[in-house]
């Protein structure tokens, strides 16, 4: 019996979820789906400057389960960019983080920084 896949932390849903050509952005096109894990991801390796430990220590998961999280997240966007579909992200197996610093791990999220201010 395989094991069950674990739930990642994620620190919030994304404020935008499509992203494409401003052409034609249409729900019946070839669509790119992001899951909400691969967003997350990106978020926090690109934009936030995180490595990959760190990255997996916020989420909540492996090392090498971000590596495969990030690398399937960075080829649907190459190919969103360079064949002009559409990215939409949504779905995935991921847990919301609550920003209580008892209870997650996070301490950086959005939710989190609010709570300092």
């Amino acid at each position: 019996m395989p094991r069950p896949v674990k739930r990642r932390l994620v620190c919030d849903l994304p404020s935008h979820a499509i992203y494409g050509p401003l052409k034609h952005i249409s729900m019946n096109e070839d669509m790119i789906v992001m899951s909400i894990e691969e967003f997350e991801t990106i978020r926090l390796i690109d934009f936030e400057g995180l490595d990959q430990e760190q990255c997996a220590e916020n989420m909540e998961v492996a090392r090498s389960t971000v590596q495969r999280i990030y690398n399937d997240a960075r080829k649907k966007i190459a190919e969103s960019l360079v064949n002009g579909k559409t990215l939409r992200i949504e779905g995935g197996n991921y847990k919301i983080c609550s920003g209580d610093f008892r209870n997650e791990r996070c301490g950086k999220c959005r939710r989190h920084q609010h709570g300092k201010e």
